[in-house]
């Protein structure tokens, strides 16, 4: 687990809002404080879908960030900044795997839950915490620091000014 701590938030707010740069990331959850609480849980409810685009879904139980973001930015936009939000954030599945072959992790797929990045801005500072959830128990932290190097990568890659803390 790393703790990163956004040098520049409006330039990763416009990444975050305004473009596809976390689109292919799962919401778990989300919470935002402006005038009121607003609470959004990143579940998937198929039953609201047709049949056609249920099978489009196949058999993910969350919610892609692209499919939640705008509704996000209306809650977020305007001249007032939010006085809080938290988004955990989890790679997909398919992604999960890619990662896993590219770092050569012994662990296989099935044990690993969630790939996670914790967003969570105060008023006046945003932080990325890192995470994984597995589960089976292990010693080994290998899998741990190549998410936090890999996210790490991630931000450079999008320009995405932070520092460790």
């Amino acid at each position: 687990m790393t703790a990163l701590q956004i040098a520049d938030i409006k330039t990763f707010m416009k990444q975050f809002l305004l473009s596809e740069t976390f689109d292919h990331f799962l919401l778990l959850e989300g919470n935002v404080t402006t005038f009121a609480a607003f609470h959004i849980d990143g579940t998937l409810h198929p039953s609201y879908f047709h049949a056609q685009e249920q099978e489009l879904l196949g058999n993910r139980s969350l919610t892609f960030w692209g499919e939640v973001r705008p509704f996000c930015l209306e809650l977020i936009k305007g001249r007032r900044t939010p006085l809080s939000f938290r988004f955990t954030l989890q790679l997909s599945h398919s992604n999960t795997e890619k990662f896993l072959a590219q770092t050569h992790s012994p662990i296989p797929s099935d044990q690993v839950r969630a790939l996670l990045m914790n967003l969570r801005y105060d008023g006046h500072t945003l932080l990325c915490t890192t995470g994984t959830s597995l589960s089976v128990f292990t010693m080994d932290k290998e899998l741990d620091h190549a998410w936090d190097d890999m996210v790490q990568r991630f931000f450079h890659r999008q320009e995405i000014p932070f520092q460790a803390v």
